[in-house]
């Protein structure tokens, strides 16, 4: 459950801005992984569809997502390491 800014139970300046940074981080955080899941939904879609130039353009885009969500610490890095070793797995195997 996400709590509105404007109704935080805080009571000093400072715990109003903690609030308030935190919410934007969560809806950052929640898009570049919202994003990413995406990306790698797509490389198993081409994937089983057999189409391998597609697979591979979209394996390539899904790797720079999921980089991108390490580099931000959205997720950690050996997540992202093991994430798209699988995902190179599965397109080499076609």
């Amino acid at each position: 459950m996400r709590r509105d800014p404007g109704l935080a139970l805080a009571n000093h300046k400072s715990a109003l801005k903690r609030i308030k940074q935190t919410a934007v981080r969560t809806e950052r955080n929640r898009f570049v992984r919202g994003t990413m899941r995406t990306y790698v939904r797509a490389v198993r879609d081409a994937v089983a569809t057999g189409d391998k130039a597609a697979s591979q353009a979209a394996l390539h885009a899904a790797i720079r997502k999921i980089d991108k969500a390490a580099t931000k610490g959205v997720i950690h890095r050996k997540q992202a390491s093991r994430r798209i070793s699988r995902l190179t797995l599965l397109v080499n195997g076609l």
